[in-house]
């Protein structure tokens, strides 16, 4: 034992090959390990959790970027830019000079539109040629058609249950010579229609006696009556008299 401890023995034990020395650091690792875990069990008291696999998460594939929005119907028809059609008359020149930046617009002749200068007698400001003499925008609007007179009333005739409205102002007829002279007598029958005023308007023979007629109607025509109401309204009526001549 003294003779290993000086070195000055060889030690029996010792193996050449290099497999002993890695079963010896795997022996060392195997007993620094449990020491570890003996440790760290009376530590936390608790077995640690070892994962018993391995869960491989691959990474997701990007999403695809959304597809491509519509053309806004062609740009909205290329913001409904009007295009020049060339006819067969069209031509198109070259210009002799170079434009220079951008000119200012000339002011209004009215001239170009087929105007005079200096207008015409009752012109308006802005307008047409061959338009109305004095305009019409600054017209005021004709005024409203006056409203239909209403039509009158047609006469009632008088008779059953429409009484006659009473006379107010006889007038006797004048007995013609010619029919004194002649010993003529009889009645006359006249219709006569009155107005809403109760005046005789017209007066039309039913039975005649050829010398008392005149007579008669312009006695009549001179009658006055009470108007007729009816609902609150006065109305014309017609009625029939009779006009008596006799010689005393």
């Amino acid at each position: 034992m003294f003779d290993l401890t000086a070195g000055t023995t060889d030690r029996p034990f010792r193996d050449a090959h290099a497999s002993a020395t890695v079963l010896s650091i795997a022996a060392h690792v195997l007993l620094l390990g449990g020491v570890a875990w003996v440790v760290l069990s009376s530590v936390t008291n608790e077995v640690p959790n070892v994962p018993s696999m391995v869960t491989f998460v691959a990474e997701a594939a990007a999403p695809s970027p959304p597809p491509p929005p519509p053309p806004a119907l062609k740009a909205a028809k290329a913001a409904e830019v009007p295009k020049t059609v060339l006819t067969a008359s069209s031509t198109l020149a070259v210009p002799a000079e170079i434009p220079v930046g951008i000119q200012p617009e000339s002011s209004f002749d009215p001239g170009d539109e087929g105007g005079a200068t200096g207008g015409v007698d009752g012109g308006i400001e802005g307008g047409v040629l061959g338009g109305v003499l004095g305009g019409m925008i600054n017209e005021a609007p004709p005024p409203p058609s006056p409203a239909p007179a209403p039509a009158p009333s047609k006469p009632r005739r008088v008779g059953g249950d429409l009484q006659a409205p009473a006379l107010v102002h006889r007038v006797e007829p004048a007995y013609p010579g010619v029919a004194v002279a002649a010993n003529v007598t009889g009645s006359v029958i006249l219709e006569a229609t009155v107005n809403e005023a109760g005046a005789v308007t017209d007066v039309r023979v039913l039975r005649s006696i050829l010398l008392l007629d005149q007579a008669a109607i312009k006695a009549v025509k001179q009658w006055r009556y009470q108007p007729l109401v009816l609902n609150g309204e006065a109305v014309p009526f017609i009625l029939v008299v009779t006009v008596s001549f006799s010689l005393r």
